[in-house]
């Protein structure tokens, strides 16, 4: 499984290298594309990496132009995040790039294998969220 992770997270920081993101800032990129706006919060809770990380990442992604902080009036203390237009275009890009190395990734893999393999993943996923419970 290991071996797996590894080899996947290297395909993707390799396509990311050519637009100067790691393979987290992207995922931080996507997660605020699908969420038009969301909290440094929020994002803690669903990327893997603590509030400290999450805070240095959006601070590099707003110096790359890729990313815009408001705070809320009612709470000063609240800082939304969503993506710049420029953001919103890279980040689009590279989900089609994504997607072509994804499917790279699977071609010779049949349809069969492919439900076993998200069925043991499913399995996988559901044992880890049952030994945090």
């Amino acid at each position: 499984m290991a071996s797996l992770m590894n080899t996947v997270v290297k395909g993707a920081a390799d396509e990311l290298e050519d637009y100067d993101l790691s393979v987290i800032e992207f995922t931080l990129l996507r997660s605020c594309l699908e969420s038009r706006e969301v909290t440094a919060t929020a994002l803690a809770e669903v990327l893997p990496v603590d509030a400290s990380r999450i805070s240095r990442i959006v601070t590099t992604l707003v110096e790359k132009g890729l990313l815009v902080r408001r705070r809320l009036r009612s709470d000063r203390r609240v800082v939304m995040l969503r993506l710049s237009d420029e953001g919103v275009a890279l980040t689009s890009e590279i989900r089609q790039r994504m997607r072509a190395y994804e499917a790279k990734l699977m071609e010779q893999i049949s349809p069969e294998n492919m439900r076993v393999f998200a069925d043991v993943a499913s399995k996988l996923v559901a044992n880890h969220d049952a030994m945090k419970a």
